[in-house]
């Protein structure tokens, strides 16, 4: 089965919770503080399968999540980091943020991408002893790991894509240039997927790609080139097979017009893309007629013409080696760029604070803060203190009092609950 989308959940694995401890050992009256610092949580990292072409592995999972790091513990052992989750993808998939549908990152370059970081785990009491406060009994929390809900999308890397109207002999003429074994039969959307196929020629090798289903309305949905048009975005080329002998379709001209306009509709980029006119099936004949207007809108275009018999073999030699020269003067494969800029709530520039007010309720948030609460123990006193000089140090005082905020109102923090006292 050929499944070339789909939408997943990916967590990191949370860090490991600092320990509070202190060294007991006989004769040893006060050891000090020795907790452990927690375990890093594990990353999610994509990786580049150069085996399989297809999203299949992701029809029925659709959560990934890495493994937590291990806690802290005594003798200032560290907890052991969480192991990162590794996702195996076709080269060309493309990840794209589900809300906002932007680019993420490409894994056309065949280098891992770590696409949500594990969080960091947390300090032991022993980073926080000084001459003054010689026994800390609070340690930090582990921060948590990243989560988001991504779309996976196959882009095929192929320099060269064949499109045209069904039947016209886009699988034959793949199965002649290359070692590609696409189903061929004499009906309607025969081929049910993208094929690949490489081709060699002149020492060089490139991809070609057979694009099935294209149909007019395709880029609206209709027939099968809708789920399909992405696997062409990338190509240098396109090779527009139509029918020389006019058989089964009555009008070339029409068809090829028809299939431009699909593919101008999905993108005005792929629409101009480079073409080479196909005409098959020569072996059937040629309506002369039909193949004059044709003529006449390729010399418009600045086209060239070739005519060929995928059955026969006839003029694939001469169209393949032109393409091969072509494709040297073309640009490069389509890479996407990413789309999304990455934030970082731990720089300790970025303190941004929203307060909104309910029923006499300052209800306060920011990344920064949700981090701070998950690292704050509220039983100790010294703990306590570092998060009232956090919030002050962050502006959420002054945030607070710029809103009106009065003494013995109520704040909110992500579920930390206390009065404002001026």
């Amino acid at each position: 089965m050929f499944i070339d989308k789909s939408s997943i959940y990916i967590k990191a694995g949370d860090g490991g919770n600092g320990a509070v401890s202190f060294w007991r050992e006989k004769y040893v009256a006060k050891g000090g503080p020795d907790g452990g610092d927690g375990g890093k949580g594990g990353s999610v990292v994509f990786v580049v399968d150069e085996g399989t072409n297809t999203l299949l592995d992701f029809k029925n999972r659709r959560k990934f999540v890495a493994k937590n790091g291990d806690n802290g513990a005594g003798r200032k052992f560290s907890g052991k980091s969480g192991a990162d989750l590794i996702i195996p993808v076709p080269q060309g998939t493309v990840i794209r943020d589900t809300e906002s549908g932007k680019i993420i990152h490409d894994m056309s370059d065949g280098k891992p991408f770590v696409a949500a970081k594990g969080g960091k785990g947390g300090w032991g009491n022993t980073h926080f002893a000084t001459a003054t406060r010689q026994a800390p009994r609070f340690a930090k929390n582990g921060l948590p790991g990243e989560e988001k809900y991504i779309t996976l999308e196959l882009k095929m890397l192929a320099d060269v894509g064949l499109v045209g109207f069904p039947n016209v002999g886009k699988s034959t003429l793949l199965s002649r240039i290359s070692g590609a074994n696409p189903k061929i039969a004499d009906y309607h959307f025969t081929t049910l997927s993208p094929n690949l196929g490489v081709v060699s020629v002149y020492e060089k090798r490139f991809v070609v790609a057979d694009i099935p289903g294209l149909i007019e309305g395709a880029s609206e949905g209709l027939g099968l080139g809708h789920d399909f048009l992405r696997h062409i975005d990338r190509c240098r080329l396109i090779l527009h097979l139509f029918d020389a002998a006019a058989l089964e379709r009555e009008e070339p001209l029409e068809d090829i017009k028809k299939i431009n306009a699909e593919l101008k509709r999905y993108s005005k980029e792929l629409g101009s893309r480079p073409q080479i006119l196909v005409a098959n099936k020569v072996d059937s004949g040629i309506d002369k007629k039909k193949i004059a207007k044709v003529k006449r809108y390729a010399a418009r275009k600045g086209q060239k013409i070739f005519f060929i018999s995928g059955i026969t073999g006839e003029g694939i030699d001469e169209l393949i080696k032109y393409t091969a020269e072509l494709l040297e003067t073309l640009p490069p494969l389509t890479f996407y760029e990413s789309e999304v800029v990455e934030e970082r709530f731990d720089d300790p520039k970025d303190r941004t604070v929203e307060i909104v007010r309910e029923n006499d309720v300052y209800h306060v948030s920011g990344d920064w803060l949700k981090k701070l609460c998950g690292s704050v123990n509220f039983d100790d006193k010294e703990s306590v203190s570092y998060f009232q000089r956090s919030l002050k140090n962050g502006g959420v005082i002054k945030a607070l009092e710029d809103k009106g905020i009065q003494d013995g109102d109520t704040v909110e923090i992500y579920g930390i609950e206390f009065d404002f006292i001026v």
